[in-house]
């Protein structure tokens, strides 16, 4: 888990009025930054737990749906949230971390918080962070950290709001996400695989046992397609809760899915209907599982998943689905493609995807991977369709340098086909260039979610054709 641009909040030509709130926003930005990092999550809950007592208890005041897993969190969360708002109903939706702004964490009714809520909210609980700081720093231990500070703003947004549902993504792992504090009505599992294993264990069965601690008395529980140890984990903690639990593949099923012109046409037999013919526009099949783990899981919410979504208004909301940074093409002329994959399954994922979904005969890979994530296993992944590589270090403290990344990269590709840059803006021109070149070449950026941020930011800036 990260954080991009560690020290900025970009300003947005189109935030109109809003833009006046931006000064008061980048200091509360600085304030929160100022805490202990993303990188280093406190694996505990009960300092979280004392803040939202104090504000008194906003996560409580309206039903939750909580996502966890390894690959796919986001996508899910933002297609099942997208679903609900089709339902007319006032949606919340945390996830993390950002691409460009910090607004983009904290959505309300489909909209990034403005900056004005966001900073009214965050010197509304400002305080009662400082009494717990205090309480903390005396025990001993460390004063709230920046994720834990900003779950219990999002809860508290999200009551200010007020919203109807909050479909919360966890930070990092579950039993201990500072997420966890809510109760989530449905707990829902995306494919869990190896990453965070410094903090989260070395095996999928110890990662599994921590992401089942979500799951919560008497909840629904939905996942996706699991590896038998993990789903073993995830059928053992529901049991323990007397939750039910409904599993990809039996209770529920992607039926089809089918390339189209912006996306794809998906089918998908639900734990109550069958939908046939739903639009999606997102590029990917791992974007068709993650639409049919939404649905399971709106089904979930809205009918205890015995009655069967509207038609029309599912449609509707699969087909206003967004998931900014996976997959998205940010330019055309050349076609430059971002994806937020930082680890091997999904840029895996990533490299199924535009060789099924996009028609290049050659692509260049723009590629930046950040400290603590297993750049070999990323890079072999891209190297079934690279045909050339720019290595390059992002924006993050964090980042490899360019230097040492290409040692790895040396290892799946050809040097002939590796140009280092230690500048991102540099890196992605010279890729773009060489795509200009010639027909049907196109550009995929990736390897860290912090490079997708320099990258959009870039693209903004120079005004790239869409």
């Amino acid at each position: 888990m990260s954080d991009n641009h560690d020290s900025e909040l970009h300003d947005d030509p189109e935030l109109g009025d809003d833009a006046l709130f931006q000064r008061e926003a980048d200091a509360v930005y600085a304030e929160l930054l100022g805490r202990i990092g993303e990188a280093n999550p406190q694996p505990r809950l009960e300092a979280t737990r004392k803040v939202v007592e104090l504000l008194g208890d906003p996560q409580r005041s309206y039903p939750i749906i909580h996502i966890t897993g390894t690959n796919g969190k986001t996508s899910t969360s933002r297609i099942a949230e997208s679903i609900l708002r089709a339902y007319d109903l006032r949606t919340g939706l945390l996830t993390s971390p950002h691409l460009v702004r910090v607004n983009e964490r904290i959505v309300i009714d489909g909209e990034p918080i403005s900056n004005e809520a966001f900073v009214a909210n965050y010197r509304d609980i400002q305080p009662y962070l400082e009494i717990v700081d205090a309480e903390l720093t005396a025990a001993g231990e460390p004063a709230l950290s920046f994720f834990e500070a900003f779950t219990a703003l999002a809860f508290a947004s999200f009551a200010d709001a007020p919203v109807d549902v909050a479909v919360i993504e966890v930070g990092l792992g579950g039993e201990w996400d500072s997420t966890n504090v809510g109760d989530g009505q449905v707990a829902v599992f995306t494919p869990i695989s190896l990453d965070h294993m410094s903090r989260l264990g070395n095996t999928i069965t110890e990662i599994a046992r921590t992401k089942a601690g979500i799951i919560k008395p008497a909840a629904s529980v939905v996942t996706a397609t699991q590896v038998p140890e993990a789903l073993v984990e995830l059928e053992r903690a529901a049991e323990l809760s007397e939750a039910t639990i409904a599993v990809q593949g039996t209770a529920f099923e992607l039926l089809s899915n089918t390339v189209a012109v912006g996306g794809q046409v998906i089918s998908v037999r639900g734990l109550a209907g069958t939908y046939t013919d739903l639009f999606l526009p997102l590029f990917g099949d791992h974007q068709a599982q993650n639409a049919t783990v939404a649905i399971a899981a709106v089904e979930s919410f809205l009918g205890g998943g015995s009655q069967p979504l509207v038609g029309d208004v599912l449609a509707e909301g699969i087909g206003s689905a967004t998931s900014p940074g996976r997959l998205q093409v940010i330019g055309i002329e050349p076609t430059v493609i971002v994806d937020a994959a930082h680890n091997p399954d999904g840029a895996l994922s990533a490299a199924k995807a535009i060789a099924t979904y996009f028609t290049f005969d050659e692509l260049a890979v723009v590629v930046g991977v950040l400290q603590d994530k297993d750049a070999r296993g990323i890079v072999s992944a891209l190297a079934t369709v690279a045909t050339r590589f720019y290595v390059t270090s992002s924006t993050s403290e964090r980042a490899v340098p360019a230097d040492e990344l290409q040692e790895i990269v040396l290892e799946s590709a050809g040097e002939e086909t590796i140009w280092s840059f230690d500048e991102p803006a540099d890196a992605i021109a010279e890729a773009r260039e060489w795509a200009e070149a010639a027909p049907r070449r196109g550009v995929l950026i990736t390897g860290s979610i912090t490079l997708i941020g320099d990258a959009l930011v870039i693209s903004a800036n120079e005004g790239w054709k869409r």
